[in-house]
């Protein structure tokens, strides 16, 4: 446990409980949701995959197994819904943390209609701790440091890993409870081995006497960046370089062989996307091979950090009666992304690459599609259960035929853990769970399910039963409703024979099933704007001018050689401080011919004068605003306005401080108006 820091290697306090509480605690199992990200379904070997993953095998063969589980098909999503249970709109998290679209269901943060697995079974008396990505608060709160949403204040006792979506897994910063740190720089820091080296910290001090354990254990691999250790990539290479063609036909062959599919499953063509492996050059397979070794890679020193966690465990004499369950946010990841200082794919600390569309064609093997859509490739999960005490002999190393969904895990552990789900929490009435307990799988009883809904930028699906409906919306488009695609899936699970003009009337009975459920959780009017564009829509129409978000979303700098310091004030009559040389900055994007109008409040400690400036980001030359603003002890109201702007793009409010004079400045009510007359 060496690359963990050594403040967590502290025992955990001890939790006084009452005679009732021990008594139900010797009926509670420990329970650990292990949650990978932008997994494909059958990258892991015991769903078909090449890749090296001992431990997850060993728990599906001394376990079960689901042919078919399914998630949100998008990161915030299913955390929201896997944590609280709800759908993840009901959760206020129907997008991303990236914006909050001014809508409850779409706030890109958990709103307090929830509760989480955390909180429901620290009321049954668990103690309650989190390793690795949250990735349900808002980003721009994240980045102005308030913490209402973060694991701690939604009921962990203890938290190691990120608040936010993606990291640099050499370098990155961390939390441990609500601080946060450094990476160590010595070459010794790889953040998959530190979250389950903090996983196993938490499983070797836990008093199992007085408590149980629930760990959510939420890795980051193999999730872009592609960063892997040496070691482990060398382990790869060759085994890519036989191309995706091959290996997705090898991988449903396996699959079929143990019993995931049936002989007459097909499997689809190739995404037409993705090129003939043999048509590549010499030198674009290395490089490909080379991207999916990394990806591979990711995975295997996910299922090593696994493997410490059931070693410690076994060690405590708990492993007999602890309910692990293992899953991935969504489908294999098809999106492009190229940073870092340097373009070569290495998987070192400087580059910054995923695996492309290429290799989640094979991830997904044999589905169709991938994150972000709602055809079984972006929504469809490897999910493993483990419970040695809970699940009959007969069962073990087999698969499950019934279906399941996300929302079931918080009915599972509520289940497990003997738990009242309130009704209300902290003076708001809670949102009933939307699931059901997978306990009566495993006891090989059916449970009792209804449809089952789906919506992610316009993509959306039902489940009921046998049958799916299911679109398919790509950015730029609109969701059109004759697009809605009708599948058996106990026949056709890999989605290849559309029935809608076969059964029109059951088509629209279940669209018109997702039409209530829509209007329920405030899924309408649908939204089909994506990442890029929602996040700069946010930015240009809901600024952070009252800083209620603390400095969430400005850019800030001290200058060169100056002493400077932002934060906020809440105690003066307006917030911001800022003193000597220095700028606050704004990002936002307009269009052609649009005029942007600035309002603001400011005073100073003494007479101090700031700039004011709206600049083009492309030309930092030209200014469309550009006031000398002279700031006094009083409260004062500025105003100014823009011509019209010459082009669509990117543009800054800049507040710019003299450096020849000290004091403080103060902000507040900062507004943009940006439109034309």
């Amino acid at each position: 446990m060496r690359r963990f820091p050594y403040f967590l290697t502290a025992a955990t306090a001890a939790v006084g409980v009452s005679a009732l509480a021990q008594t139900r605690h010797a009926e509670q199992p420990n329970i650990i949701v292990i949650l990978t990200d932008d997994m494909g379904y059958s990258d892991i070997g015991c769903y078909g995959g090449e890749v090296e993953t001992p431990n997850l095998d060993r728990l599906a063969k001394n376990g079960l197994r689901y042919r078919q589980f399914y998630n949100g098909a998008r990161s915030c999503p299913t955390r929201a819904s896997l944590l609280t249970g709800l759908y993840a709109h009901q959760a206020g998290m129907g997008w991303m943390a990236a914006a909050d679209m001014q809508r409850p269901s779409y706030q890109g943060y958990l709103n307090k209609e929830c509760m989480t697995i955390a909180e429901v079974l620290k009321s049954s008396g668990y103690s309650t701790y989190m390793s690795g990505k949250w990735h349900v608060s808002s980003d721009r709160q994240n980045n102005g440091g308030v913490k209402d949403n973060w694991p701690n204040q939604r009921g962990f006792d203890r938290f190691y890993g990120i608040v936010g979506g993606a990291a640099n897994y050499f370098n990155t910063t961390y939390n441990y409870n609500n601080e946060q740190f450094k990476s160590p720089k010595d070459g010794s820091f790889y953040f998959t081995h530190a979250i389950s080296d903090s996983a196993t910290v938490f499983v070797h001090h836990h008093d199992y006497e007085k408590s149980p354990l629930f760990l959510y254990l939420a890795y980051t691999a193999p999730h872009w960046p592609l960063h892997a250790l040496q070691q482990d990539i060398d382990k790869y290479v060759e085994i890519y370089e036989a191309g995706w063609d091959r290996l997705r036909e090898e991988r449903f062959r396996r699959q079929k062989a143990m019993g995931l599919f049936s002989e007459d499953v097909k499997l689809p063509p190739r995404d037409s996307r993705v090129p003939a492996w043999d048509s590549l050059s010499e030198t674009q397979q290395k490089e490909f091979a080379m991207r999916m070794a990394i990806y591979a890679a990711q995975i295997d020193a996910m299922d090593q950090g696994i493997g410490k966690v059931i070693d410690e465990l076994e060690r405590k004499g708990q492993l007999e009666n602890t309910v692990i369950m293992f899953l991935s946010d969504n489908g294999a990841c098809a999106e492009f992304v190229s940073g870092g200082r340097r373009k070569a794919v290495d998987g070192k600390e400087d580059t910054y690459e995923s695996y492309r569309i290429n290799w989640a064609n094979l991830s997904n093997t044999p589905y169709k599609e991938y994150k972000h859509h709602t055809n079984e490739g972006g929504i469809a999960t490897p999910f493993i259960v483990h419970y040695p005490k809970g699940i009959k002999s007969k069962l073990r190393n087999s698969f499950i035929d019934q279906y399941g969904h996300i929302t079931d895990i918080m009915a599972t552990c509520v289940d497990l853990g003997k738990a009242d789900y309130p009704q209300s929490y902290k003076g708001h009435k809670i949102i009933p769970m939307q699931g059901v307990s997978l306990t009566s799988d495993w006891e090989d009883k059916i449970a009792k399910r209804g449809k089952t809904f789906w919506e992610h930028e316009a993509n959306i699906a039902v489940r009921d039963g046998r049958w799916k409906i299911v679109t398919k919306v790509m950015e730029g488009e609109n969701f059109n409703e004759d697009s809605i695609k009708l599948y058996d899936i106990k026949a056709d699970p890999t989605e290849v024979n559309d029935l809608s003009l076969k059964y029109p009337a059951k088509r629209k009975e279940l669209y018109a099933a997702w039409k209530q459920w829509a209007a329920e959780v405030g899924a309408l009017p649908m939204d089909t704007r994506f990442y890029g564009e929602r996040q700069r829509d946010y930015k240009r129409d809901c600024m952070n001018g009252e800083f209620q978000d603390n400095l969430g979303g400005w850019e800030y700098s001290s200058g060169e050689k100056a002493d400077i310091r932002f934060s906020i004030d809440t105690v003066q009559v307006i917030s911001g401080d800022m003193p000597r040389m220095g700028f606050l900055k704004w990002e936002f994007n307009a269009n052609k011919g649009e005029k942007v109008s600035v309002r603001l409040k400011a005073k100073s400690s003494r007479n101090i004068d700031m700039i004011v400036r709206l600049e083009t980001m492309r030309d930092l030359s030209i200014k469309y605003i550009d006031k000398v603003v002279p700031l006094t002890e009083d409260v004062q109201t500025f105003e100014f306005e823009s011509e019209e702007l010459p082009s669509k793009g990117s543009y800054q409010l800049v507040f710019y401080v003299g450096k020849s004079k000290e004091g403080t400045i103060w902000l507040d009510d900062i507004k943009l108006d940006i439109g034309r007359e």
